[in-house]
């Protein structure tokens, strides 16, 4: 069993996230064999990955600063999100080389790790079939991007807590037109306490202990 070292930065602008990113991937490149876990909220952003379209910004940028929401182009996988306070937002920067080579089984287990922690607010979360994140019924909980190299992960996943989800509405969320988000809060109707959702989260991390395998 691999332990975790959790940062907890609070909320903090997306970019500056990204550089302490790849900081830290740059570190585990150079033989550094902690697996670092990095919790966040973002201030209000959209992030376009790397197969983001500008067709699914529904939002111009006069829009998007009347609601007080940036923009930022970055170079995970998947198509254009929002990230903003009441969301958590969890980046792995791990060695896979430790647990599995293999980018699906990250993925999934990802998703794993989101599911378990929805069950523990009573929900009952699944994945889609070709389609990545976590969902509840038709709606969507949580989102997922990463990148990988040389099998060190960085990005992650969100997962909405008491996320604003009316700046959803400024984008066509991972480009799914009609995809509805939702969150904890929506479906229990009570708000999070993020700090225990942080601990709850540590806990499902558990969930990616494997036996090693090359």
């Amino acid at each position: 069993m691999r332990d975790f070292s959790f940062i907890d930065l609070n909320i903090m602008e997306y970019d500056e996230v990204l550089t302490l990113q790849k900081s830290l991937v740059q570190k585990k490149t150079n033989g550094d064999p902690t697996d670092y876990i990095i919790f966040v909220e973002h201030f209000p952003v959209i992030t376009l990955g790397n197969k983001s379209s500008d067709l699914n910004m529904l939002a111009d940028r006069g829009e998007l600063a009347k609601n007080g929401v940036s923009i930022s182009r970055t170079d995970r996988g998947g198509d254009i999100t929002y990230h903003g306070p009441g969301q958590l937002v969890c980046y792995p920067i791990i060695n896979l080389k430790n647990f599995r080579t293999d980018v699906r089984w990250y993925i999934s287990k990802l998703e794993e790790i989101i599911i378990n922690i929805c069950l523990k607010f009573g929900i009952q979360a699944t994945t889609k079939p070709n389609l990545r994140g976590v969902w509840v019924g038709k709606e969507k909980i949580a989102s997922i991007g990463v990148r990988i190299t040389k099998w060190i992960t960085y990005h992650g996943f969100a997962l909405n807590a008491n996320t604003n989800l009316s700046h959803f509405d400024l984008i066509i969320p991972c480009g799914l037109s009609g995809v509805k988000m939702t969150s904890i809060q929506e479906i229990t109707g009570n708000i999070v306490d993020i700090q225990a959702l942080k601990e709850i989260t540590k806990e499902s991390f558990s969930l990616l202990q494997v036996k090693i395998q090359r």
